[in-house]
């Protein structure tokens, strides 16, 4: 009798043990988007939209200036070249700005990569909109082939007036097809 009590005991102990593994397996898929969706709406981790921002009639403050620095790097695996044109450019809040960045296949064989953006300070990651952006699509080189990747945006008349530089960072990764 009492054995039988112990093995009831072990199997209702064995199926709740199954039951935190399980929660804590579905708890640990969920955090990514969760995080993701976090940090696209609060902007930390320096995580920018990946929708186009329409150029809305914004009024520019020409009282401001605002200078935005752009870094590009390659995750090993892609096998290109990828730098701005211009390594800065100086914009007021609600000004519509392009610049262009250049990208080089220096491999044998078509390669897909696709960019990923990130702002620095995170505080002005809301801020930076996008209009025209070579990282909402995935970007398909051949072999040896160069592109101008364009990118629109403007800053947001709403950042907070201590922030007077940003800087945009574009990580290109390899995309399998």
């Amino acid at each position: 009798m009492v054995n039988q009590q112990q093995s009831q005991a072990n199997k209702k102990l064995a199926l709740k043990l199954v039951w935190v593994i399980a929660g804590a397996l579905v708890f640990a898929f969920a955090l990514v988007p969760l995080y993701d969706v976090i940090c696209s709406v609060t902007g930390l981790n320096g995580k920018t939209s990946n929708t186009a921002t329409t150029a809305t009639a914004q009024k520019v403050d020409t009282s401001r200036e605002v200078t935005v620095q752009f870094v590009s790097s390659v995750m090993s695996g892609l096998g290109w070249n990828f730098y701005p044109k211009q390594n800065s450019v100086t914009v007021h809040p609600g000004q519509v700005t392009s610049v262009m960045f250049e990208a080089k296949n220096i491999t044998n064989e078509v390669v897909v990569g696709q960019a990923i953006p990130s702002v620095t300070p995170g505080i002005a990651s809301a801020h930076l909109k996008k209009i025209e952006c070579f990282c909402f699509t995935r970007q398909s080189l051949k072999p040896g082939e160069m592109k101008e990747l364009p990118l629109r945006f403007f800053v947001s008349t709403d950042l907070p007036p201590e922030v007077h530089e940003l800087t945009l960072s574009y990580s290109f990764f390899p995309v399998s097809e």
